[in-house]
C-alpha cells in the first residue's frame, strides 16, 4: 500500500470520527480547491481507506492494516502524548522489549534521553531509533523481515523473547473488541505480543482511541490482563468497568497530563 501525504493521512484519521466526509467541507477546511480534495479521496478510496459516497466519502468496511509509513502519520500528537506518559513511568538502566507498531515506536523515541536501556525488538524501525542513544544496548530478534512493516516474525523470535525476562513489555494491538479482547491481524503478530506478555514484570498496552471498536479478525488476550493501559481518551463505559474490576490501570494520555 502507499504511503499518504501529511492530509491525506490527516483525511484518514478524520473518517475515523465521522461517518461521512465532504468534498466541500473539506476544501474549505484545508483552504484547497474541490478538485485537490477530489484527488486526495480518490489515493484513499484506492488503497481501502475509505469508500466513494456521493459528495464525499465513508469509512471503508474494514479489511487488512494502513501502511506502516501513513500509520507514522495518522494521530501523530496523540501518540507522542501517549509515548510522554509512558517513557515518565520507566526508569533509567532497566529492560524493555516492544513489540511492532507505529505507538510503540513513538515510545521508544521519547525514551532517547534515558540513559543504559537495554531494547530487545522485532521491529527494526525501533532498534534503529534506539541506536541513536550511545548508553543503549539494542538487540533484534533474528530471521526473515517483513519489508511491509521492516519487523521480524517467525520461529525465531520465540527463542529470542522467551530467553530474557523483561522489567517492561511494551505492545499495540490492531484493535479492541467491546468485551475487550485484543485483536491483530495475523496469528504471527498475536504470538509475538503474547511472548513479550508472558516474559515481561509490566506490560504496558499503548494505543489510541481509534483502536476501540476496530476490527480485525485474530484474537489474542484481553484488554484487562496487563500492568497498565495508554490511551488518549476513556474507551467505552463496558470497557472501563472491565478495567476497574480488574488489576490493570487505565491512564488517560492528554496533552496537559503527558507534559
Amino acid at each position: 500500500m502507499m504511503d499518504l501525504s501529511a492530509r491525506q493521512a490527516e483525511i484518514t484519521a478524520l473518517l475515523i470520527e465521522s461517518e461521512f466526509l465532504s468534498v466541500d467541507g473539506l476544501s474549505e477546511r484545508y483552504s484547497v480547491t474541490a478538485q485537490t480534495i477530489r484527488r486526495d479521496l480518490n489515493v484513499l478510496c484506492e488503497a481501502g481507506l475509505a469508500r466513494r459516497r456521493h459528495g464525499g466519502v465513508e469509512k471503508p468496511l474494514p479489511s487488512g492494516n494502513i501502511a506502516y509509513g501513513s500509520r507514522q502519520v495518522l494521530l501523530r500528537g496523540e501518540k507522542q502524548a501517549i509515548a510522554r506518559k509512558v517513557a515518565s513511568q520507566i526508569p533509567d538502566n532497566t529492560s524493555l522489549a516492544f513489540s511492532i507498531g507505529t505507538t510503540p515506536e513513538s515510545v521508544a523515541a521519547a525514551l532517547l534521553h534515558h540513559d543504559a536501556l537495554k531494547v530487545f525488538t522485532n521491529n527494526l524501525n525501533i532498534a534503529l531509533l534506539a541506536c541513536a542513544n550511545p548508553t543503549f544496548e539494542v538487540n533484534v530478534a533474528g530471521g526473515k523481515v517483513r519489508n511491509s512493516d521492516g519487523d521480524v516474525l517467525g520461529a525465531g523470535l520465540e527463542t529470542f523473547l522467551s530467553s530474557y525476562l523483561f522489567d517492561y513489555g511494551i505492545y499495540g494491538v490492531a484493535g479492541v473488541e467491546a468485551d475487550g479482547t485484543l485483536l491483530d491481524f495475523s496469528e504471527r503478530e498475536v504470538r509475538a505480543r503474547q511472548l513479550i506478555h508472558e516474559n515481561s514484570r509490566s506490560t504496558f498496552l499503548v494505543l489510541d482511541h481509534s483502536k476501540f471498536g476496530r476490527s480485525a479478525h485474530v484474537r489474542g488476550g484481553q484488554i484487562t490482563q496487563v500492568t497498565k493501559i495508554f490511551t488518549d481518551r476513556e474507551p467505552s463505559r463496558e470497557i472501563i468497568d472491565r478495567i476497574d474490576d480488574s488489576d490493570a490501570e487505565l491512564v488517560i494520555c492528554d496533552e496537559e497530563s503527558a507534559q
